[in-house]
């Protein structure tokens, strides 16, 4: 199996690779991907090119060029540069508007009572069905490239919480991650955050990431790809926990 699986790999790979010219101005653009070195890049092309084949893009009222796929594409294969394309399997659908969106949602009270809301968001991740990215906002990443925000980034570790059956905050873990340690890591941020947030004092990173353990992760995630010296030095449990967990170490590491 794995023998056919390398097969289709070098076939997609040869037939359907990211012209030159896209990919080097993607990379030159992207401050986020300077950190890496010449074969981690090379490998990124890799994974990105199995991502543009295996994901279907959808505009609504915007046309996706061959760069914003590709923006797309590296971004969302970062988080799994050392961890496998196959993490991004079992769902397709990648759908791009041009600007925040709106979706219905019904929130449902203390008492039981269910109050329909209309929230305006920049992205989504759905647990077996697509993401769903606001270019603007990509775009605005890329701007403020180490502001700690990367809508891509944030709905891709969604995705990757959700590989278990939940978004609780805890992906599945490498062996030899103890899950205590795990635990113990993320609840104490998030209880400091929540703490901050209850006495309405600043908080370091997003406060958005106080709001469940799920979006915890997700804005964690964010600083440790775009902003690690800020992760590292507020949260170096948490910090050391994803570096085990990504397999990457950002923080330190010289621009290439």
């Amino acid at each position: 199996m794995n023998f056919i699986r390398r097969i289709k790999t070098r076939y997609i790979l040869h037939r359907y690779p990211i012209q030159h010219e896209v990919w080097f101005s993607v990379t030159d653009l992207l401050e986020i991907l300077h950190r890496l070195s010449a074969v981690e890049k090379a490998h990124l092309r890799e994974l990105s090119t199995l991502f543009l084949h295996e994901k279907r893009f959808i505009g609504v009222g915007i046309d996706l060029t061959a760069e914003m796929r590709v923006v797309i594409a590296a971004h969302a294969c970062l988080p799994i540069l050392n961890l496998g394309i196959r993490l991004l399997s079992g769902w397709t659908d990648i759908v791009v508007y041009p600007d925040a969106f709106y979706v219905k949602r019904d929130q449902v009270d203390e008492s039981g009572v269910i109050h329909p809301q209309e929230l305006l968001l920049s992205g989504e991740a759905w647990s077996r069905g697509p993401i769903v990215l606001s270019w603007a906002d990509v775009e605005q990443d890329i701007r403020n490239s180490h502001r700690g925000h990367n809508v891509i980034i944030h709905e891709i570790a969604h995705k990757l919480d959700m590989l278990d059956g939940s978004s609780n905050g805890m992906p599945p873990l490498h062996y030899r991650m103890p899950i205590p340690e795990w635990t113990a890591a993320l609840s104490e941020a998030y209880a400091e955050l929540q703490h901050h947030i209850q006495h309405h004092e600043r908080t370091c990173v997003n406060s958005y990431a106080a709001s469940s353990p799920a979006e915890c992760f997700a804005v964690f995630s964010e600083y440790f790809f775009t902003a690690p010296e800020v992760l590292s030095t507020h949260f170096p449990l948490v910090y050391r926990q994803l570096e085990q967990y990504y397999r990457q170490t950002p923080f330190g590491r010289p621009t290439h």
